[in-house]
């Protein structure tokens, strides 16, 4: 049920217009940004080979693209996550699915699955692009995999923390604004402590992301993700199952 759940919601995703905007304008940004960073990096390349140690390619042009998408995906990720469950609550469709025999776990995990795996492809142009590189250049494979998997667990903390604010209401666009101010919020708390040991760096999914998109695989930092991402979508369960005793 879980992946018929999936299913149903790549389908309205991707049948939607506003999605196929989305994804161009996205990609136009995302390659825009790629070839400035390339065009910088052949400037200065004269430079980095006088070097004992230069930079590659896969430091300087990769791995702030990752950065920016993280950036980019903190913004865009509630546009998509408010429509889950508030959505169908404001068309009335909602009720029909809690009264289907479907837990309440199968119908988050059926949206999460859903979601995710439409960012995922979403997503794929950007190391599409890196790996051109490839003709011309090595890549850095370790880090390009650290990316990889630090961009997957912050989309997953992203998803279930948007799925959750989008239980909660009606209103799709207050669910996309909650949800916005939220991440918005742990990430101007981290970037504006200055205490290197303040406990607000530790609960910001992108001061999180950072070790990845440096090339450490710290399992604190893994372990942060699934807990984040497990927690809103145990909270979510809990307001489903809410709604379903108390209507």
């Amino acid at each position: 049920m879980i992946r018929l759940l999936a299913l149903r919601e790549l389908r309205s995703l991707f049948a939607m217009p506003s999605t196929w905007i989305v994804f161009a304008v996205l990609q136009f940004i995302l390659a825009w940004f790629f070839l400035a960073r390339l065009e910088a990096f052949l400037e200065i390349q004269p430079q980095l080979a006088q070097l004992a140690n230069p930079p590659g390619v896969t430091t300087t042009v990769a791995a702030p693209m990752f950065n920016t998408l993280a950036l980019l995906l903190m913004m865009l990720v509630p546009m998509f996550t408010m429509r889950l469950i508030a959505e169908e609550r404001r068309n009335q469709t909602f009720a029909l699915l809690l009264s289907a025999p479907l837990s309440g776990l199968h119908i988050v995990l059926g949206k999460f699955m859903g979601l995710l795996i439409f960012l995922v492809v979403l997503m794929t142009g950007v190391p599409l692009m890196l790996y051109t590189l490839v003709l011309g250049t090595n890549l850095d494979q370790g880090l390009m995999l650290s990316n990889l998997l630090g961009l997957l667990l912050l989309i997953s903390s992203y998803v279930a923390l948007g799925l959750y604010i989008s239980a909660l209401t009606t209103q799709p666009i207050i669910a996309a604004i909650g949800a916005l101010a939220v991440l918005l919020g742990l990430w101007l708390v981290d970037i504006g402590t200055t205490a290197e040991n303040s406990p607000w760096h530790l609960i910001s999914p992108l001061n999180r992301f950072q070790n990845f998109n440096n090339g450490l695989l710290d399992s604190s930092d893994a372990a942060y993700f699934v807990l984040f991402t497990a927690v809103f979508l145990i909270l979510t369960v809990k307001r489903l199952h809410n709604n379903r005793v108390y209507g």
